[in-house]
């Protein structure tokens, strides 16, 4: 028997709480009929699966139900049914997110998008896809791959995270020096409205300017503003195969060097990542190799590629070698094999994984001017020698999003206060540093304060004012970015 239609919804709200989280009565039936049986879970062991993302620090409750559309028209009857009922919707994705904007609200629709998962469309003539949410982003890169074209925007998390996710966050990802983030590939949404209705944003052509941009409105408002059923995406030619190039440096001054300079010479690599010396030292305990051979580990190190292609790509990673020796690089690498490109980039994925193997870790997400790279570093230094915990930095070194991670042991309460500290603290030292407390994981349910900082109170009734304009019972992803007191 499915284990969804089999649910109970007397049963307790959650195995760790003890507490009730049951729906109004005529709810439970109004979501059934809405999606059928076979879409609704409510017991305790299915909901809980669904409770939060991979943000270990955010504050998550306990679904009242999870509910798993499959079209539109479900979702627009779901949503119809919790207003009327006055219940809270929380959209969802894979739960790949780190900022807890996906975490449920004790008592609360937890709306699941995954099954939503075709590509209706991918029109080669005009370069665009027609996808749903549910869609995984290495789905969409492979399906287009196929015709040769490019869904550029690539989270680390690309092979399981999903689309609507990523429009919901605004994601980025290690491409984004030369791509841009997922809003820049976005032409239109199909998004349903607190009162049900269904707005189509946006259109197919190149160019538009017809009344307010209402997608990018949408694209990263974390599902507070309304739920994204389908989503209009731009695509470009397949890149030609990445030149790829790898420097090492004695110190984290000199890496920032290299970014800056390679910025001043004009060079617009397609990736251009930064791994310090936690990380690099973290990646080849785990995978046991060393990444550079017989050379010392370095402070910092760099990794670029062009995908400009033949003799163009290797001449601008050959110019991105000379910017980064004349820096002050230790060590320097160009090659055209993809394998050994490969094998390059895959240290710089592996880095969670390998940090995952020496405790509990736990990613920031800040952004600073590209001039700032090396102070941020330094500022993790120090902020992880004063609070006792690991912090190994990697980022997108191309556009100055930097995540600095922390490594702790969530068995010791004192462990995680200092992480929770540490945390916070990096994201005032990127502030004071003229950066953004997210380049591209969102706001969601640990930041809520840092937003309100860095907008300022003006700021803050404006974003209120379009959320009761769009929401006026407050029931989209409550909690989510900002409170509405």
């Amino acid at each position: 028997m499915d284990v969804l239609a089999a649910a109970d919804p007397t049963l307790p709200g959650s195995p760790a709480d003890g507490r009730r989280h049951t729906l109004p009565p005529g709810l439970l039936d109004a979501l059934r009929a809405a999606v059928g049986p076979g879409g609704v879970a409510v017991d305790p062991d299915v909901t809980a699966s669904y409770a939060r993302d991979m943000m270990p620090l955010a504050p998550a409750g306990t679904p009242g139900a999870v509910v798993l559309p499959t079209d539109t028209g479900q979702v627009a009857a779901v949503v119809r049914a919790c207003a009327e009922a006055g219940v809270p919707i929380v959209p969802r994705g894979a739960g790949s997110g780190l900022s807890g904007a996906a975490n449920a609200v004790d008592g609360a629709v937890t709306l699941v998008m995954t099954r939503m998962d075709a590509i209706l469309e991918v029109d080669e003539a005009n370069r665009l896809a027609v996808v749903q949410p549910g869609v995984v982003n290495r789905d969409l890169r492979r399906a287009v791959e196929s015709r040769g074209l490019f869904y550029a925007p690539d989270p680390s998390s690309y092979d399981w995270c999903t689309l609507g996710g990523n429009l919901s966050t605004n994601a980025g990802g290690l491409c984004c020096v030369k791509y841009g983030v997922t809003t820049d590939a976005v032409l239109g949404l199909q998004v349903v409205l607190a009162s049900g209705e269904v707005l189509r944003t946006g259109r197919r052509t190149v160019k538009g300017v017809a009344g307010y941009d209402l997608t990018r409105l949408i694209v990263g408002s974390e599902g507070t503003l309304g739920v994204i059923t389908e989503a209009t995406l731009s695509l470009r030619p397949l890149p030609a195969a990445p030149c790829t190039l790898v420097a090492a440096f004695s110190s984290a001054e000199q890496a920032g060097a290299a970014v800056t300079g390679a910025v001043r010479a004009g060079l617009v690599p397609s990736l251009l990542e930064i791994m310090d010396a936690t990380s690099i030292t973290a990646v080849e305990r785990h995978t046991g190799v060393r990444m550079l051979g017989d050379e010392d580990t370095p402070a910092a190190l760099l990794l670029g590629q062009s995908d400009a292609g033949g003799a163009l790509g290797m001449a601008e990673m050959e110019h991105l070698e000379r910017v980064c020796l004349a820096a002050g690089a230790v060590f320097s690498f160009v090659t055209d094999d993809l394998a050994e490109g490969r094998m390059l980039l895959q240290a710089r994925r592996d880095v969670l994984t390998a940090l995952e193997t020496l405790g509990s870790w736990l990613t920031d997400d800040v952004c600073v001017p590209r001039t700032a790279i090396a102070p941020l570093i330094a500022a993790c230094a120090r902020i992880a020698a004063e609070e006792g915990v690991v912090v190994a930095v990697v980022g997108h070194a191309g556009d100055g999003n930097m995540h600095p991670t922390l490594v702790y042991d969530a068995a010791d309460p004192a462990h995680v206060a200092a992480a929770h500290r540490a945390f916070d603290r990096i994201l005032t030292a990127g502030t004071e540093l003229g950066g953004t407390v997210t380049g591209e994981h969102g706001i969601g349910r640990i930041k809520q304060d840092f937003l309100a900082r860095e907008i300022g109170p003006v700021g803050l009734s404006v974003h209120r004012a379009i959320k009761a304009a769009l929401d006026p019972q407050g029931l989209f992803n409550p909690g989510s970015m900002f409170s509405m007191r």
